[in-house]
């Protein structure tokens, strides 16, 4: 018997039951704040007159901030100095209820530091500094021994590992083998992902970026990554890793999740106004790797990551996202999202045994206008349940630019979603609708506009649940391209033309 999803708030919820273990380059993440008023008369550049100075976790240190602010209870194992910012920075992290009884103190280390000279929210320059690779062998054996007796009592191991030696091959010996005898969930964010091939993790998370530099692939991309190229390189990576999941992140365009098997899904994201990715990647592992341990399906897990990632990059600084504050946002996002396609097909198909007849149509529906609302309740009158899929943003992207969707996927779905006539609207990533068409089998699948059924890309689909396409004319003038062009000349005359 098939295991029913867990709700992704139930999950959220559970992230309190959760021990985590953190291993990495921790580090102390320095903010100097300023105000530009002049120019030096030494040289020319700008003079700043100082207005405060914060300091907070980063690195793995804002790893495991997340974590413990997520919900789950937390140690945290990595090197740093006898300094001022070793102090800060345990400091900091105590504060967080964090246990730090796993950070190694070593004379012969300096604490790994960024710090960030920002004016009027502009960053003007990041300045690194500190190193762990002095650490001495007495101290790295001290570090590996209290990690064997921590990971034997946890339920998520973090492995954050930003290449700055903390983790060295002895480490990497260690967990490949721990991984291939007594595996524990293992979620690994690493640099350089190659250096965990023979790593049974559970998860690998890399960039986009740090997959094509394993891979040899080019990083050369359009504006909007091109998930075709990063399937493939996504593929490449999996061929080299034994890991059973991986998790290449899009920056905005979400993440390719790909398991051992082979099987892609493309989790998209959504458009944030005025993002900073500080930190974004420790968020969203961390609520990734909570998520599983919560025992959420990959997907799922992947998908509450995005959420907790969205949050991150709206605040300012290296940023924790607590757990109430995602709760919120994954109540809201399961109620705006709507029922999934697998509850609407189950949904039509009870009515369909009722002799009601299915009616589907797809569209972007990014500005609505009277053109949209005409069209779909001429679709209504042709049967009895309307479904209405609207493509995802990173699907409409795709297809129209980088420019477009104007509103969010979310509000479309939710504004579609409220008209009279409609009784279902989903979310699909796909281009084209077909993939939806066989799943949701609708008698008559309606397209607006002059085309020929046998020239859209669904019509085998459509062929092949046993429906039919129906074409209904536009209504004359009345256009999105149209209407948002008018917006932007102003023109006035067209706005009467084509607004609803």
């Amino acid at each position: 018997m098939k295991t029913r999803q867990r709700s992704s708030t139930r999950v959220v919820s559970d992230f309190s039951s959760v021990r985590a273990v953190v291993l990495g380059d921790v580090m102390l993440d320095t903010y100097i704040e300023g105000s530009v008023a002049r120019i030096c008369k030494e040289g020319p550049v700008p003079v700043i007159d100082w207005m405060g100075e914060r300091w907070m976790p980063g690195g793995a240190a804002n790893v495991a901030a997340n974590l413990s602010a997520l919900g789950a209870r937390v140690q945290l194992f990595g090197l740093v100095g006898a300094d001022i910012a070793g102090v800060r920075l345990r400091d900091g992290v105590n504060d967080l209820s964090v246990d730090t009884q796993g950070l190694i103190v070593d004379p012969s280390c300096t604490t790994l530091c960024k710090t960030r000279l920002s004016a009027r929210g502009q960053y003007l320059v990041r300045l690194d500094a500190g190193s762990t690779a002095e650490c001495t062998g007495r101290n790295r054996q001290r570090l590996l021994r209290a990690l064997e007796a921590a990971v034997d009592d946890c339920d998520l191991f973090l492995v954050s590992d930003y290449a700055y030696g903390v983790i060295d091959d002895q480490i990497i010996d260690w967990l490949a083998t721990r991984q291939a005898t007594r595996p524990v969930r293992l979620a690994v964010d690493a640099k350089q992902p190659l250096r965990y091939a023979t790593v049974r993790a559970t998860v690998l998370t890399p960039s986009f970026a740090e997959a094509c530099e394993a891979t040899g692939a080019s990083l050369d991309r359009p504006e909007n990554v091109n998930i075709d190229h990063a399937n493939t390189v996504a593929r490449a990576l999996r061929d080299r890793v034994q890991a059973n999941y991986l998790a290449v992140t899009l920056a905005g365009d979400g993440v390719l999740l790909l398991d051992r098997n082979g099987t892609a899904s493309h989790v998209p994201s959504r458009t944030v106004s005025s993002a900073q990715d500080i930190g974004a990647g420790d968020t969203f592992v961390s609520a990734l790797g909570l998520s599983l341990a919560a025992r959420a399906t990959p997907r799922q897990a992947v998908e509450i990551g995005i959420e907790a990632a969205l949050l991150a990059v709206t605040q300012e600084r290296t940023a924790v996202v607590d757990q109430q504050e995602l709760l919120r946002r994954i109540s809201l996002s399961d109620r705006a999202s709507g029922p999934g396609v697998a509850s609407i097909a189950s949904s039509i198909d009870a009515a369909r045994l009722h002799g009601k007849s299915i009616v589907f149509t797809n569209g972007v529906f990014d500005i609505l206008h009277v053109g949209h609302i005409e069209l779909l309740r001429r679709a209504k009158e042709l049967g009895d349940v309307l479904v209405v899929g609207l493509n995802t943003d990173a699907s409409v992207r795709r297809l129209k630019g980088a420019a477009r969707p104007i509103n969010s996927e979310r509000d479309r779905l939710a504004l579609v979603s409220a008209l009279e006539s409609v009784d279902y609207a989903v979310l699909f990533e796909e281009d084209t609708p077909e993939e939806l068409v066989r799943i949701l089998r609708p008698d008559i699948h309606v397209k607006g506009g002059d085309y020929r059924p046998g020239d859209l890309p669904e019509s085998r689909a459509v062929s092949e649940v046993g429906g039919r396409v129906v074409i209904l004319p536009l209504v004359e003038g009345r256009s999105t391209t149209r209407l948002i062009e008018s917006i932007r000349t102003g023109s006035a005359a067209e706005l009467i033309g084509v607004s609803s």
